[in-house]
């Protein structure tokens, strides 16, 4: 019993007292965990925390342990500076490791470097006591990495400058019967005046115009704003009558539709605008009174108060608005896109600023495209066409110019703020896009944020940013796997494209779903880039592809 005793107190001071030679045969007993499991990559780095943590009596307090994180990967493997540990007697400035057993926890960083999306994470290990030096058994610590991340369409949105191009032009024929005061005779002289030869004129122009259509006429008529408001409002209806019935007479012999017929009383209305657009002394005067009393017996009563005033009004006012307005609303079809196209080849001079914006958008070239906004740009000073055509350039790779040309357009412009936020996404400058894109607040500035939070790896606002967001399956999708909300993802995943099929795939994956997640490959194989990267895609490492 004694020997027995004996051999335990020996076997316990050896451990106790590990050599650097049995630290290395005891690795085994040092616990290595990694979070995440499986590496990931955020915004173009990896980085895990690993703890370790020794067991008593393992870690000699005379050495110092050198542990070296190196992830080994296809064509290379990446070092970090290693970490240096000391027992408690080495008499220097390592982080010290207790003998009584101790738990040490790590943050590594790697940046990630293409071939790292089928790596593994290692612990590369040495003690060191004296000049002795001691290589323990390497520990792998980690499968990596996963960049599911890097599938987003990183590009950028802009939106085009829309164009006041008419594609129907809307405009109105009219012409005017006006009236002696508190009369709703037509005279004679009114039927053949210039105010109704021009309405016959327009008339007949626009049924002469293969382009145009008669779409109704109408017959409004008025009383001027003075007197007894019952007595006006009869009298607009008796004029509403006597200006139908003179319609026959005069649209005799010319295409017209039978009107719609209208009487409104009180012309306030006119009455407001014509006092705007005249010269009469104490005109504001008069606006004010119209803005502060609603009532027409009291509006009339306060300016007939301004006797001057109100003389000067029945003078240059009141005549015009006893009347009935002749209207011919008519509807104009404006060029076709194919003609302008054709115009634009043979008579572009012709064609205004918003025409030449309209056939920009059409045409099929982007040079062509380039050509027609510095058409407008020179002819027009067009900062739609300026703005239109930075975008253009970012569509087109071609950042600095589109740089250049934003620099010159209004800094307040949502429009502008989002372009220059794609410029700082392109360049990798996130944190100048994500303040930009905050500050434009435009539908297309609110996909670009969703892009740059899942660059950086704020999933859970980018998701929250794009759940909304029309038109952005793909980031939308991906922003809910990076999530894990994969039911979510699922629904989302509407479109039809190669980059969803496989975003889908991977949401199968994730569920187990293996029937599904071939099929969903099998359709994005479409892109044979994709099916390169399934091949190395840890997402489906499980599963024989």
């Amino acid at each position: 019993m004694k020997k027995i005793l004996i051999f335990f107190a020996a076997a316990t001071l050896a451990v106790a007292c590990a050599s650097p030679e049995k630290m290395a045969k005891m690795a085994n007993n040092v616990l290595v965990t990694c979070e995440p499991s499986v590496l990931e990559v955020v915004n173009g780095t990896i980085d895990p925390v690993v703890t370790v943590t020794y067991p008593k009596d393992y870690f000699n307090p005379k050495v110092i342990l050198e542990v070296t994180p190196v992830i080994v990967y296809e064509g290379g493997e990446a070092a970090m500076k290693p970490f240096k540990y000391q027992g408690e007697k080495v008499k220097d400035n390592y982080k010290v490791v207790s003998s009584e057993g101790q738990k040490v926890t790590e943050r590594l960083h790697f940046d990630y470097v293409e071939g790292m999306e089928k790596s593994h994470l290692e612990l590369r290990s040495r003690v060191l006591a004296g000049k002795k030096s001691i290589n323990l058994p390497t520990r792998k610590v980690a499968d990596g990495a996963n960049t599911t991340y890097m599938l987003v369409k990183r590009a950028g949105n802009v939106a085009f400058k829309k164009d006041n191009y008419q594609d129907v032009i809307v405009t109105t024929a009219e012409g005017q019967i006006k009236y002696k005061v508190n009369s709703s005779e037509v005279r004679n002289s009114e039927l053949k005046g210039t105010s109704v030869k021009e309405f016959l004129a327009a008339l007949d122009a626009a049924n002469a115009n293969e382009r145009s259509t008669v779409k109704s006429t109408e017959i409004v008529a008025y009383a001027s704003p003075e007197g007894a408001e019952k007595l006006n409002n009869k009298l607009s209806g008796n004029r509403s009558q006597s200006a139908s019935k003179a319609w026959n007479k005069i649209t005799k012999g010319h295409d017209a539709l039978d009107p719609s017929v209208k009487s409104v009383g009180e012309d306030w209305e006119g009455f407001q605008q014509l006092v705007s657009e005249s010269n009469i002394e104490d005109k504001e005067l008069i606006l004010r009174v119209l803005s502060m009393y609603s009532d027409p017996a009291v509006r009339e009563n306060e300016i007939r108060n301004m006797s001057q005033v109100f003389t000067a009004l029945k003078g240059e006012v009141l005549p015009e608005l006893r009347r009935a307005r002749l209207i011919a609303n008519v509807e104009t079809k404006n060029y076709t896109n194919e003609e302008l196209l054709d115009i634009l080849k043979n008579n572009e001079k012709i064609l205004d600023e918003e025409a030449l914006l309209r056939v920009a958008s059409v045409a099929q070239d982007n040079a062509q495209k380039e050509s027609i906004y510095q058409k407008a740009i020179e002819r027009f000073n067009s900062s739609r066409a300026m703005y239109n055509l930075a975008a253009l350039y970012l569509n087109e790779g071609k950042v600095s110019k589109a740089e250049a040309g934003l620099a010159e357009l209004n800094a307040a412009d949502p429009d502008v703020i989002n372009a220059k936020g794609v410029v700082a996404l392109r360049k990798d400058d996130f944190g100048t896009a994500e303040s930009l894109f905050r500050k434009a607040g435009t539908p297309e500035a609110k996909k670009n944020l969703g892009i740059v939070l899942i660059l950086t790896g704020q999933y859970e606002e980018a998701a929250q940013v794009l759940k909304d967001v029309d038109g952005c399956c793909h980031n939308t999708v991906l922003a809910y796997i990076l999530t894990d909300q994969l039911d979510k993802a699922m629904e989302s995943a509407h479109c039809g494209d190669p980059k969803v099929w496989y975003l889908k795939a991977i949401v199968a994956a994730r569920q187990g779903k293996v029937s599904e997640m071939k099929t969903f490959l099998e359709r994005a194989y479409k892109n044979p880039s994709l099916q390169a990267r399934a091949a190395k895609d840890i997402e489906f490492a499980a599963y024989d592809l």
